[in-house]
């Protein structure tokens, strides 16, 4: 009994703690994307022998450059979370298909392990959201100021009319 009982309270700290890891991981991953994108666009950070960006606008490097500086940014400051996660998912799945899969069927053969981890976490943080640490999170609470939530929560309790 005594071993269930340690095991409840690992268990509520987990899920009091989770979210906010869940806000820990979309900054950390929102930051190794906009290093990807950095690289694409402005060429930085160098890495290597250091080759010249694409062109802004060129398919797909460019593009991809674009979507991964902007949504990058984005998922890291937790603004607009849903919407960008879903946008660089699928440039995740663009990536793997294009580049990674016609070297291989496997991700360990074609070296396309990343690109699918981001693919799947970004798809999560599209379904999950960004987390309490956001400017999403953020906009949600300041959205209603707490005289709207008591007139909201006024009229919520009014009997209905038809009309």
């Amino acid at each position: 009994m005594r071993h269930k009982s340690a095991m409840c309270k690992i268990c509520n700290y987990c899920e009091k703690w989770s979210p906010y890891f869940l806000s820990l991981l979309r900054v950390v991953i929102g930051v190794l994307i906009l290093q990807h994108g950095g690289q694409k666009v402005f060429g930085f950070p160098v890495i290597g022998h250091g080759t010249a960006p694409p062109p802004l606008f060129s398919w797909p490097m460019g593009i991809a450059g674009i979507l991964e500086l902007v949504g990058g940014l984005l998922v890291l400051l937790g603004l607009f979370t849903r919407p960008a996660a879903f946008i660089l998912s699928g440039q995740m799945a663009v990536a793997y298909f294009m580049v990674h899969f016609p070297q291989g069927w496997l991700p360990i053969h074609n070296r396309g392990e990343l690109a699918v981890v981001y693919c799947f976490a970004l798809l999560y943080f599209a379904m999950a959201g960004p987390g309490p640490w956001s400017l999403d999170g953020c906009r949600k609470c300041c959205a209603t100021r707490p005289d709207e939530k008591e007139t909201k929560m006024t009229n919520d309790k009014a009997p209905m009319t038809n009309q």
